[in-house]
């Protein structure tokens, strides 16, 4: 997907034409084996990766292709702005942030990506009813994180229902396989008025 204008908000239709269709959003899509997985499970629901890897993209791109899939898009660009700044408001069912990159050296922690911005980005994006799901294997980056969106008073900390389908990604299954503990957060934007 290659925007009309990268200096402000889309239109919905020009993310998928069929705006009536719920969207799910892949924040740091990796090599889309998760992506792919639920474009294919739930071909009633659009999907857009964000990745700021080429060959990346060009990896999600490819599984795409191979399995024909049209609910399915890819957009090569850097997460914050990316939500901070191009997507519509009010585009998505759910956003998903699946092992990012915990930046654990002290120095570099102003990169990571959940701090407030984030959140009123996320509220923002979110459909009134929409979902965050966050998974990581780093605890101390995990604990930053829930601090952060538990102080943020538009978001509802709700359970992690295991009965939804949840495909496993690459890097979940390494440090699984390694032994480390996996670390998952669910927020729902908080209805208006609450």
């Amino acid at each position: 997907m290659v925007p009309s204008d990268y200096f402000k908000k889309l239109p919905k239709e020009e993310l998928f034409t069929e705006i009536d269709k719920p969207l799910e959003i892949d924040l740091g899509c990796g090599d889309g084996s998760f992506l792919v997985a639920m474009a294919l499970k739930y071909p009633e629901k659009n999907f857009l990766g964000v990745e700021r890897l080429l060959g990346r993209v060009r990896k999600v791109l490819r599984k795409s292709e191979e399995n024909s899939l049209s609910n399915l898009k890819v957009l090569r660009l850097e997460l914050s702005y990316t939500i901070e700044w191009l997507l519509p408001d009010h585009c998505a069912s759910r956003i998903h942030l699946l092992f990012p990159d915990p930046w654990p050296k002290k120095k570099h922690h102003k990169r990571r990506l959940i701090n407030e911005s984030f959140c009123e980005a996320l509220v923002k994006i979110l459909n009134q009813d929409g979902e965050f799901l966050f998974k990581t294997d780093h605890e101390e980056y995990f604990e930053e994180s829930m601090n952060t969106l538990q102080n943020f008073s538009l978001l509802d900390h709700i359970p992690w229902d295991n009965e939804d389908y949840y495909p496993v990604t690459d890097f979940e299954r390494i440090w699984t396989n390694e032994g480390k503990e996996i670390f998952t957060a669910r927020y729902k934007v908080k209805a208006q008025g609450a």
